[in-house]
């Protein structure tokens, strides 16, 4: 008999997958807790069921974290970071990163196995894109880190959608997932304390507005110019950047959120003052910050990481024309800390 996977599904379809063996509503509450509230990972967990009720849920459903496989994991020198490369029980595998900051704990997570954006700084899409996640999988990224946060009395306080994958090419699995996350009965989280990042795709960033979500919006611009970006990312050929910055700037004048702009800076290439002038043209009063990200050294790509008299001078001018600037702080930089490097290690010595 196929299982069903139960991880994932909202309180209504649990409701609905529950009702042929008997359930009533409030237990598929009681379950939605012990999955979403209490990061249980196995049936047996849930002590306020009866065994013979754990022992239905059993032979019908499973639930994917107490599934996963975790094929590789690096923690950081300082203790802060955490990135597990997790395995999925098709055989498919997915990074994942933990991060301690003084306000808490947040979780980078990714949606698609592999990427087909073929950024050229990036190593997530260095063997393509298989697959789209389901919303279950998003979530059993956080949950794998919650379920031991919680037996130490933690909990995950901030989601980034940052990791491999473009998050708008899977919009619908991406938006279930942080509506479950933020759901009373689950950890409860501001959709303030969430953010999506995406190269640019532009039906992604405008259903967002038809929606009305609150959710943080990082763009990955990483080049105030069309020659350059296009060289970065093929997407610019699609969706140019001007346009991109003016549905974003639309995002944050509708939502009342300041977008983000992600910015690596790599060395020679894009991290000159006169770049720097030109970002400044780009969004002089516009409603967003700009994030400066020396590059993570991708050995596959050439790409080296800026001088610090380089990254400074850059952020210098960005500084005085009032434009919101900062300089992310690194963390993770003595394991395999750009999205994308973990897996194809471990694809490359398969």
């Amino acid at each position: 008999m196929t299982q069903q996977e139960l991880f994932g599904t909202t309180l209504e379809e649990m409701q609905q997958a529950l009702l042929p063996l008997g359930f009533k509503k409030f237990r598929a509450e009681q379950i939605f807790r012990w999955l979403y509230e209490k990061a249980a990972s196995s049936f047996a967990e849930m002590t306020n069921l009866s065994k013979e009720q754990r022992t239905q849920l059993e032979n019908n459903f499973t639930i994917l974290p107490g599934q996963l496989k975790v094929v590789r994991e690096q923690r950081s020198t300082d203790g802060l970071t955490t990135k597990v490369l997790l395995g999925f029980p098709d055989g498919n595998c997915v990074e994942t990163v933990l991060m301690q900051h003084d306000y808490g704990y947040s979780v980078c997570v990714s949606s698609q196995v592999g990427c087909n954006m073929n950024c050229s700084f990036c190593a997530s899409g260095l063997q393509g894109m298989v697959r789209n996640l389901t919303c279950g999988e998003i979530l059993a990224q956080i949950y794998y880190f919650q379920h031991s946060l919680a037996e130490q009395g933690a909990r995950v306080s901030r989601v980034v959608v940052m990791g491999s994958g473009e998050p708008m090419l899977n919009l619908e699995a991406v938006l279930q997932a942080l509506q479950l996350l933020h759901a009373d009965h689950g950890l409860g989280i501001s959709y303030r304390n969430m953010t999506i990042s995406t190269c640019g795709i532009i039906p992604g960033i405008a259903t967002l507005i038809e929606r009305g979500t609150k959710i943080n919006l990082a763009i990955s611009l990483h080049a105030p110019n069309d020659e350059l970006r296009t060289e970065l990312m093929p997407i610019n050929k699609k969706y140019n950047y001007a346009d991109v910055v003016e549905m974003a700037e639309r995002y944050a004048q509708t939502s009342g959120r300041q977008v983000m702009y992600e910015y690596i800076l790599i060395d020679k290439l894009n991290d000159s003052e006169e770049m720097a002038r030109q970002l400044v043209t780009l969004l002089r009063r516009k409603l967003a910050v700009v994030n400066l990200i020396p590059a993570n050294p991708v050995p596959e790509k050439g790409y080296r990481r800026p001088r610090p008299e380089a990254v400074n001078n850059f952020f210098q001018v960005l500084k005085k024309a009032n434009i919101n600037v900062t300089v992310r702080r690194e963390m993770g930089k003595d394991i395999d800390a750009a999205c994308g490097q973990l897996r194809a290690k471990s694809l490359q010595e398969k």
